[in-house]
């Protein structure tokens, strides 16, 4: 393990000094570029002075004899040409060398770009896979199992010996069967978060006034960068299989020391057929228990195995670092040689995902988009919140949610369902202000210690009703979810307490100056109680207009219906459909035009565009109208139209 620890931080070490050596490299031909500039200027200088001064000679000579005169002004015209054509060659010279090092220069600034966008992907690889996977499976390796097996063993031997120990003893037991080599690693990191968090990205350091950040593509350099990026994809295409096969021996070796490491020899019973004395157990145990082929066999073949797994190990680690800095290099490439043909479409599909995000209500397209996913897809995925998904995945979903587009949108089911929650996790963590605001934090501390359940939901609530409408609702959501989420606990391992250990550090932070670890104990009780109690402490939606988290994961618009009940746009029609089809022939229906584009959420909801006419029938509530659209009945939004009486008047 420190071996292949120390591998890469060695190759972390290399990838920065190549870095530095390429910026050198830039910074070296950049300064050579200006200074060969600065001399082409220079020479330009001499020649316009030049001409002047020839053309002033001119217009200073005095009349001369004519042959005397001619013979002069020959003469003179030789020397002007002589110098002219001295200071036309340094000219020449000077320009073809300020060519060759603006050439150079932009050539050195691409690979610094190129060798910066590596170095700043193997860095975040060290920091989000690298590590982990040490632990896991270098670190790590064995150790429970083998603690298990050795604890199991004492408690085996202990039982026989004295019955007046099993009170401790099942304490241990229970220690035992809670070893989680998963929970204790994610404990781990938590806990030394600014160990394990990724640092800053390397920044462009631009020299001497070049600004230019991003990679030159444009001629000369642009095919032999189409060549580059060519080779690089060939090159990772046999990389990556190399690598995957490298991969497949590995987790085959690692499944071997696994099943060696977890055999279940530690009933010792036998050894206490005879008597509970010492001397019998170590009399049995040298005669029997030791002796067993099986043990010998497999402790002569573990060491060996366990040096074949770290050699794979090591070969496989090796290989992803390569394919990061290539597989980076080749992206940007990509990237930037491809900007111009996808400028238009992805402008296009922007402006219009951007509009549909305006359009919604107050709960961020991220956090609906990601809970509704959820709800319908992972509500008994073992370990959600809890176990680490795709980084890759979790990076893919960010940015398209930044661009304004919905990744999750319709029914498809596959994506990662912990990558997704990752997403929902990092977004209340990236937040600039957390959900729940320091200012209000000592006022939530002491709220936890309430022994009184119901008496700590009350105080919760009047400290929280004290936030912003936005806030509120946001939170009211949020906790729905999770308190649905959690009775579902038998299957997805995930009860309010694992929820709010999950959630905790995301939706609050512990003031500096403060003990962390305490503190944060304090917060997970909080957020639990919550997600128990949530609907006695958020507002309901009488009180509180706005979305409403549904248990088929999507959001409601409440609003007052003419009884005086809450019911959602769905349920408000369910009552006054029957009554609709049986007064059309009384009700004349009432014409009206489309505000703005509207997408239907349920079957029940009709989709339109602005400008669209519309048929009403009538109202279904103070939100709602009973209408039709392209021969289609269904639910019109009242805040999407202008009915035509309003526009006549």
């Amino acid at each position: 393990s420190k071996e292949v620890g120390q591998q890469l931080q060695d190759d972390l070490m290399k990838v920065l000094n190549e870095l530095y050596s390429v910026m050198k490299t830039y910074h070296m031909y950049n300064a050579d570029s200006i200074s060969a500039q600065s001399k082409l200027k220079e020479a330009e200088k001499q020649e316009e002075k030049q001409i002047g001064k020839s053309v002033k000679q001119e217009d200073r000579q005095t009349p001369r004899s004519p042959d005397s005169t001619a013979n002069v002004r020959i003469e003179e015209k030789h020397v002007r040409r002589s110098s002219v054509k001295k200071i036309e060659k340094m000219k020449e010279k000077r320009q073809a060398k300020y060519t060759e090092n603006k050439l150079k220069a932009i050539k050195a600034r691409n690979e610094y770009l190129l060798a910066l966008e590596a170095t700043n992907a193997s860095v975040f690889k060290y920091y989000i896979h690298d590590l982990s996977d040490l632990i896991d499976q270098c670190c790590d390796l064995g150790y429970h199992a083998s603690l298990n097996r050795a604890l199991r063993t004492f408690l085996s031997a202990e039982l026989n010996l004295e019955q007046s120990k099993h009170e401790g003893l099942d304490a241990i037991e229970n220690a035992v069967e809670n070893l989680d080599a998963t929970s204790d690693k994610q404990r781990l990191m938590e806990m030394y978060n600014n160990v394990f968090c990724p640092p800053m990205k390397f920044e462009f350091q631009p020299h001497m006034g070049d600004m230019a950040s991003q990679l030159c593509a444009q001629q000369p350099v642009q095919s032999e960068l189409v060549q580059r990026c060519q080779q690089l994809q060939s090159r990772l295409s046999t990389l990556k299989i190399e690598n995957e096969e490298v991969k497949k021996t590995m987790e085959a070796t690692l499944q071997t020391i696994q099943d060696i490491v977890t055999v279940e020899d530690f009933d010792v019973s036998d050894c206490f057929q005879y008597s509970n004395s010492m001397e019998s157990v170590k009399s049995t145990v040298s005669e029997t228990f030791m002796s067993k082929p099986s043990i010998a066999k497999r402790r002569a073949n573990q060491q060996e195995t366990e040096q074949f797994y770290f050699t794979k190990m090591k070969e496989y680690l090796e290989g992803r670092n390569l394919i990061t800095k290539l597989q980076a290099k080749h992206d940007l490439l990509q990237k930037t040689l491809g900007e111009s043909q996808r400028t238009d479409c992805s402008l296009a599909r922007r402006s219009s995902t951007v509009r549909k995000q305006d359009s919604s209500q107050a709960i961020p397209l991220v956090v609906e988009s990601c809970i509704r996913f959820i709800s319908r897809h992972g509500l008994q995925h073992e370990g959600i919140f809890r176990v680490s998904g795709s980084q890759v995945e979790v990076n893919d979903i960010k940015n398209a949610f930044e661009r304004g587009e919905d990744p999750l949108a319709g029914d498809q089911n596959d994506h990662d369902m912990d990558s997704i929650a990752g997403v929902l996790k990092l977004y209340f963590r990236g937040l600039e202000h957390p959900l729940f605001p320091k200012d209000i934090f000592h006022d939530l501390m002491a709220c936890v210690t309430m022994d009184n359940l119901q008496e700590r939901a009350l105080h919760i609530r009047k400290v929280i009703l004290a936030l912003p409408k936005t806030t509120l609702i946001i939170m009211r959501y949020l906790f729905a979810f999770l308190s649905h989420l959690s009775q579902f606990s038998e299957e997805n391992m995930m009860d309010p307490y694992n929820l709010a250990i999950c959630f905790g550090p995301s939706l609050m932070s512990v003031p500096e100056g403060h003990d962390q670890v305490s503190c944060q104990a304090h917060v997970n009780e909080l957020i639990k109680t919550i997600i128990i109690q949530h609907e006695n402490i958020f507002p309901n939606p009488r009180e509180l207009e706005g979305p409403v988290y549904s248990r088929g994961g999507s959001m409601e618009d409440y609003c007052d219906s003419p009884h005086g009940e809450t019911t959602s746009a769905e349920d408000s029609t369910q009552d006054v459909t029957a009554e609709h089809h049986t007064s059309d022939d009384e009700c004349e229906p009432i014409e009206a035009i489309a505000k703005f584009d509207y997408v239907g959420r349920t079957a029940r909801e009709l989709s339109f565009k602005k400008g669209a006419s519309l048929l009403l029938y009538q109202r279904a509530s103070d939100d709602w109208w009973e209408g039709r659209h392209n021969g289609i009945d269904g639910l019109i939004p009242h805040q999407y139209i202008v009915v035509q009486d309003t526009l006549i008047s």
